[in-house]
């Protein structure tokens, strides 16, 4: 009998990979960008000046889209939509918006108006400076405000914005950007990562809403990518750059409610399923304070040589 049990748990473990290896090669090897002109001539980036953001903005301007930068930093605005303008050859616009408030919709919703607009990218977010204990985060009450504000209440606001006219002409593409720390619980990013999980189902359960109605919803989890958000200068297999991660990500549009963008990041969360929750809990715990108490010496270094 227990022989029987243990062929049985492994051939169910056998098929889920086989299963999942399937998956994999669908949505990421035989993938391809849709045309994105048959969805509308613009497309709206938030969080567009600096990494992934700015690599959306990039690749959709590359692929013949005139481009939307939303973003808090007016300078940073203008020189990204000048740089792609002259790369692209396409049109910009800019809308200086900070997502830490919660009256920019209505001037966000009056500049977006009269435009065909066919993807929308939330992308806008923030996390912790660097792993912490929830109670000893600085400014917590603060902090907390604007993580809800910048990485949940912006999904909520744009897709509000510019849903209603994708409806109304039954296209549309809305990509919103959580985390690969939405998978479990993710201690010393308690905030964070509850946040980006809200993403998530967010975007999976809308996304079943609408699919019937012309409208692709889907959530993109990446894992670490070289940005200033994940401090990781050099990149790899595991890490690509932004390029080429939302490079990959576009080839994923309409294969899956939820992408992690690139092949490398899909391995690691089907290697990761296989963990029970615990365990990933822990392994994500050990490597934050590793990852904290890095950052502690190195403020502490900072703080004796200034």
């Amino acid at each position: 009998m227990i022989e029987l049990c243990g062929k049985i748990l492994i051939g169910y473990i056998a098929l889920k990979i086989c299963l999942q290896l399937f998956h994999l090669f669908y949505v990421y090897v035989l993938g391809s960008c849709p045309n994105l002109k048959r969805y509308g001539d613009w497309s709206v980036v938030t969080g567009a000046t600096d990494g992934i953001g700015r690599a959306f903005a990039e690749n959709l301007a590359k692929k013949g889209q005139n481009i939307v930068l939303i973003s808090r930093n007016p300078e940073k605005l203008k020189n990204v939509a000048a740089d792609i303008e002259s790369k692209y050859k396409v049109e910009t616009r800019i809308i200086q918006a900070d997502f830490s408030s919660s009256d920019i919709y209505e001037n966000i919703e009056k500049e977006l108006s009269g435009l065909d607009i066919g993807l929308l990218v939330n992308n806008v977010g923030i996390s912790y400076d660097f792993p912490e204990e929830l109670m000893s985060v600085s400014g917590l009450t603060s902090f907390m405000k604007s993580t809800m504000a910048i990485n949940v209440t912006s999904v909520l606001g744009m897709t509000e914005v510019v849903m209603p006219a994708m409806l109304k002409k039954r296209k549309g593409i809305i990509l919103n950007v959580s985390s690969a720390a939405a998978l479990q619980p993710t201690p010393l990013l308690t905030i964070y990562s509850a946040s980006k999980l809200f993403v998530d189902c967010f975007s999976q359960a809308l996304g079943f809403e609408y699919s019937k109605r012309g409208i692709t919803i889907q959530t993109v989890m990446p894992f670490y990518v070289t940005t200033k958000l994940s401090k990781i200068r050099k990149s790899s297999f595991f890490v690509p750059t932004p390029e080429s991660y939302v490079a990959s990500t576009l080839k994923t549009i309409g294969r899956s409610r939820r992408t992690f963008g690139c092949l490398s990041h899909a391995l690691q969360a089907m290697f990761m399923s296989l963990a029970p929750e615990y365990i990933r809990m822990y392994v994500a715990a050990k490597m934050n304070y590793s990852v904290r108490a890095y950052a502690l010496k190195k403020r502490a270094k900072a703080a004796k040589t200034s």
